[in-house]
């Protein structure tokens, strides 16, 4: 994704991600269904919600133009490695994938909004990966931290489902342990703008939910 021109990426699109890495299969375990989630301690009134849907700095780029949102971290989850680093993530053996911890005021964005916005800005049917990025380290995953979360996740992708008349990918999980990304990955898209994969991949992917979701932005977003 980041370490190969997009030129490449482009070219290597129906078979290989980014990053050099062969498309796999789904990573989660039977066991990861069934314990119970975590749920992180609200911090002076603000909650916390976990979603991974493909490279993390897109991601990050479209929770932070979204009302309510404080703030983006990048970083790891769904896996079964401690301390995972970008470098074995990649390698899709850690079982993690690349995901995003957003930080937000439940009196102005709603959780079920977020899952809207999840939802609303990714291609949900495809497996294992967004658009050039492929393999399991990519693959869609949204977490929740207890029953009522998890009855809004899949009512959602239940009518989504319904809606598409597809299957949709994006596996639901309760939420066990979010590992910080390494400092140069974080706010990658604000940065570094003039980074190709930033101009090609993640600009396109934001505007467009921009401008599906207008009514859920920042005011400078408008």
């Amino acid at each position: 994704m980041k370490k190969v021109s997009f030129i490449i990426c482009s070219f290597l699109f129906l078979s290989i991600g980014c990053k050099g890495n062969v498309a796999q299969q789904s990573v989660t375990k039977p066991e990861q269904q069934q314990v119970s989630p975590i749920e992180v301690p609200s911090q002076d009134g603000l909650e916390y919600a976990y979603f991974a849907s493909g490279c993390f700095w897109c991601v990050e780029a479209v929770y932070e133009s979204v009302k309510g949102v404080k703030e983006v971290v990048n970083g790891y989850s769904g896996g079964h490695t401690k301390n995972p680093t970008y470098e074995a993530s990649n390698t899709g053996r850690t079982g993690h994938a690349e995901a995003v911890e957003v930080l937000y005021d439940p009196k102005v964005i709603s959780f079920s909004e977020l899952v809207t916005v999840y939802f609303g800005s990714q291609n949900p049917t495809q497996v294992n990966g967004q658009g050039p990025d492929r393999g399991s380290q990519y693959r869609s995953i949204i977490f929740y931290q207890n029953k009522k979360e998890q009855k809004i996740i899949e009512e959602k992708k239940a009518e989504l489902a319904k809606k598409l008349n597809a299957n949709i990918a994006a596996e639901v999980l309760p939420f066990q342990k979010f590992w910080k990304g390494e400092d140069y990955h974080q706010n990658y898209e604000r940065l570094h703008p003039n980074q190709s994969y930033i101009r090609n991949v993640s600009v396109p992917r934001l505007k467009r939910f921009q401008a599906k979701f207008p009514e859920l932005l920042k005011d400078q977003q408008h």
